[in-house]
C-alpha cells in the first residue's frame, strides 16, 4: 500500500526525533516518497542533513526560506504545492507546543502551513511524544480532542522509559509501528467509497478498557486491559460511516474522531451505560475486559493494615455480554471477545453458544504480540454456525478492520 505513496513527515522538537531517519528509511524501503518538514527546535535533536540524505530531498522549515526570496521557481509556494502533493501528512514526534499550534490553526512555519493546506480527506496522523504528566495535562488533552474532532487520527504514546528517567506513558512508537499505522490509514483511504462507508446508517455500541471494582476509597480490583482494541474498533467504525457510542473504563487514550464517548468505572456503571443505548444499536461489540468479581461491600476511607491475613469477600459482577445476547432482537448483532490460555477454541465456541452471540473474537493471553497493553493482536474469528477465520500478527487497527469487515457480512446474510 505504500508503493508510490507521497508522505509529508513533520518532525517537531522532541527527543524522539532521533528515530526519524529510521522512519524515513523504512518508508522509502516500502516504496513511498517522503518530504521532511522540521520545526526550528527539531534541529536540536536530529540533524536536517540526516533527514535530507535518507529522504533524498531538501528538508524544509520556514515558509519563506531566505534563499528562495529571489528564486525564479517561486519556492515560497511550497506549503501549498506540498499540501496538494501529499497522500498523507504525518507528525512524529508531536510535542505539546506543536499540538497546540495545530489545534488552534497557527500558520507560522512550514509544518503548520502544510497541515492547513493538505487537501480535504487525506489522512492526518499525529503521534504525540512527551513526559506522561505533560501528555495528561488538561490543556494537552483538550488540544488532542480538538485535533481528533477536526479529523486527525491521534495515536496515544506508548508506556515505557522516558527521557526524564521516569517510567510512564509518553514514548513514541517504534518506526516499524508508525509505518504500519500509515499503511493502515492509506489502505482505508484508498478503499472504494462504498467499502469505507459500509456502516452508514448503522449504530455501533462498543465497550472498551478495564472496569474497576472498589475495595475502599484508594484501592480497587482491575486488570491490564488498555482499551486499545476497543478504541481501534470505534475509530474504524466511525470512519466507515457508523454512529458510534464508546463506553470505556479508565484509559488515557484520546477519543476517536466522530465518536460519542461515555466514561465509566465499575461493571455496574458499564451495564447501565450499555443498557441506555442497546435497544437503539444495530451492532454491539463487547471489547471491554469487565471484572468478573467485586467486593461484596466497598469500605469507606482506607482499610488500614492489621492482621497478617486479610479476607476479602467477593461477589459476581453482572455479565453484560450474556444479558445483551439474551436480550437482542433478530435484527441486532452481538459480538464478544474471548481471551483464553488453554483449550482456546473450545472455550470460545462454548462462550459463543452460551451467550447467544453472532461472532466471537478469540485471542490468547500467553502469545507474544497479543493480549493486553500492546499495539498488535493475533485474532481468530468464530461465527455462529461454526465458520472460522484465523489471522496472523497485525496491528490492532488492522484487526479492527478485519472484525468490522466480518460483521458487515452479516448485513447481507440477514
Amino acid at each position: 500500500m505504500l508503493n508510490g505513496k507521497k508522505i509529508v513527515l513533520g518532525v517537531s522538537g522532541g527527543i524522539a526525533a532521533y528515530k526519524m531517519p529510521m522512519l524515513v528509511r523504512l518508508l522509502k524501503k516500502s516504496g513511498a516518497e517522503v518530504k521532511v518538514i522540521m520545526t526550528v527546535n527539531a534541529a536540536q535533536f536530529v540533524a536536517p542533513l540526516a533527514l535530507a540524505v535518507t529522504s533524498g530531498s531538501e528538508v524544509l522549515t520556514e515558509i519563506f526560506p531566505a534563499a528562495s526570496i529571489h528564486n525564479a521557481e517561486l519556492n515560497w509556494t511550497q506549503h501549498i504545492s506540498l499540501g496538494e502533493w501529499a497522500d498523507a501528512f504525518v507528525v512524529a514526534p508531536a510535542t505539546c507546543n506543536t499540538l497546540a499550534r495545530l489545534a488552534t490553526g497557527h500558520c507560522d512555519d512550514m509544518l503548520t502551513a502544510i497541515y492547513l493546506s493538505l487537501r480535504h480527506g487525506k489522512p492526518k496522523l499525529v503521534f504525540p511524544s512527551m513526559d506522561e504528566e505533560m501528555f495528561l495535562a488538561p490543556a494537552v488533552q483538550r488540544n488532542i480532542g480538538q485535533l481528533s474532532g477536526d479529523g486527525c487520527t491521534v495515536f496515544a504514546p506508548e508506556h515505557g522509559e522516558l527521557a526524564s528517567g521516569l517510567v510512564g506513558m509518553g514514548r513514541l512508537p517504534e518506526p516499524e509501528t508508525i509505518v504500519e499505522k500509515i499503511r493502515a490509514a492509506l489502505e482505508l483511504h484508498g478503499a472504494p467509497q462504498a467499502a469505507r462507508k459500509i456502516y452508514t446508517g448503522k449504530k455501533v455500541l462498543i465497550t472498551a478498557g478495564a472496569t474497576r471494582e472498589k475495595i475502599d476509597d484508594v484501592r480497587f480490583i482491575s486488570n491490564y486491559a488498555s482499551g486499545k482494541m476497543g478504541f481501534a474498533l470505534a475509530s474504524e467504525a466511525a470512519l466507515q460511516g457508523a454512529e458510534v457510542v464508546l463506553v470505556t473504563g479508565k484509559t488515557f487514550l484520546p477519543t476517536p474522531a466522530a465518536v460519542t464517548r461515555i466514561d465509566v468505572e465499575s461493571a455496574d456503571d458499564m451495564l447501565r451505560a450499555v443498557e441506555s443505548h442497546f435497544d437503539t444499536c444495530d451492532v454491539f461489540i463487547a471489547a471491554a475486559a469487565v471484572a468478573d468479581y467485586r467486593p461484596a461491600a466497598a469500605a469507606a476511607g482506607k482499610i488500614k493494615k492489621s492482621e497478617a491475613v486479610f479476607d476479602l469477600h467477593l461477589v459476581r459482577t453482572p455479565d453484560i455480554l450474556m444479558q445483551c445476547g439474551r436480550r437482542k432482537s433478530p435484527s441486532q448483532l452481538v459480538i464478544g471477545f474471548a481471551l483464553e490460555v488453554q483449550n482456546a477454541e473450545d472455550n470460545a465456541r462454548g462462550k459463543l453458544a452460551a451467550k447467544n452471540l453472532d461472532l466471537i473474537v478469540l485471542n490468547s493471553a500467553d502469545v507474544a504480540g497479543a493480549g493486553f497493553e500492546v499495539d498488535t493482536n493475533i485474532i481468530t474469528l468464530i461465527a455462529r454456525g461454526g465458520a472460522i477465520e484465523k489471522f496472523p500478527l497485525m496491528t490492532k487497527r488492522e484487526a479492527a478492520g478485519k472484525i468490522l469487515n466480518r460483521i458487515s457480512r452479516f448485513f447481507d446474510e440477514d
